[in-house]
């Protein structure tokens, strides 16, 4: 399927899945992250693996593999969005139950698995968030696993950690919409100590790859 079109942003923002295509229209302000190793052309530039950007207005090609956001621009009034967001989609520590999580004003959308590619989206309610710093992702328990972030509405930061202790932060990446930080994991799935921080409340797409030999993890 070409477009394959995902309900876990729905009544906010619609989101699909597009593959193997040799163009594909974009119609006002659009999130697009490039999940392919082939570039994809915007214009004259390109977005490469891993890498996004607002688009707006114009066609994109080819797209072996990409996700794209809509409807981005539709709010004016974002604390009203952010108010619809919690009264509809569950804390985080209710659904995944871990520790560090527990009465932090972080809240996450349903997970759609499309292969090995697993989208969600949160919401980060506070400033500042306190998540808590982590690094292992235990129901991947094959080596290679691979996560980004992409930041939908407001803003925050990516940080990375020598240990749990955000004094011994050493890599810090700003996140507007649009953006997704650099991968931080290396060839074998391994992460620093890393965590998302908000600058202002937040909507950001996390974006999971499983590597092969591992299947998508029930629940979350």
């Amino acid at each position: 399927m070409p477009v394959q079109s995902l309900d876990i942003a729905e009544p906010f923002f619609s989101v699909r899945v597009i593959e193997n295509v040799k163009s594909h229209p974009i119609t006002g302000k659009t999130i697009v992250l490039n999940l392919s190793e082939s570039p994809i052309a915007v214009q004259k530039q390109t977005l490469a693996h891993l890498q996004s950007a607002i688009i707006v207005d114009t066609v994109i090609e080819p797209v072996d593999h990409a996700v794209v956001i809509e409807r981005i621009a539709d709010y004016e009034d974002e604390d009203a969005l952010f108010q619809r967001v919690r009264e509809t989609w569950p804390s985080a520590f209710k659904v995944r139950g871990e520790e560090r999580l527990r009465g932090v004003s972080h809240y996450m959308s349903p997970k759609v698995w499309i292969g090995k590619y697993g989208f969600t989206f949160y919401h980060s309610g506070s400033v500042p968030l306190n998540v808590g710093l982590h690094r292992d992702h235990a129901f991947c328990p094959v080596p290679g696993f691979r996560e980004v972030h992409t930041q939908i509405v407001g803003f925050g930061k990516m940080q990375q950690c020598r240990e749990r202790d955000v004094d011994t932060l050493y890599l810090e990446e700003p996140m507007a919409p649009g953006a997704t930080h650099r991968p931080m994991y290396d060839a074998n799935g391994n992460y620093p100590w890393h965590q998302f921080e908000t600058i202002t409340p937040s909507i950001f797409m996390a974006v999971e790859m499983l590597p092969d030999g591992a299947m998508p993890p029930q629940g979350v």
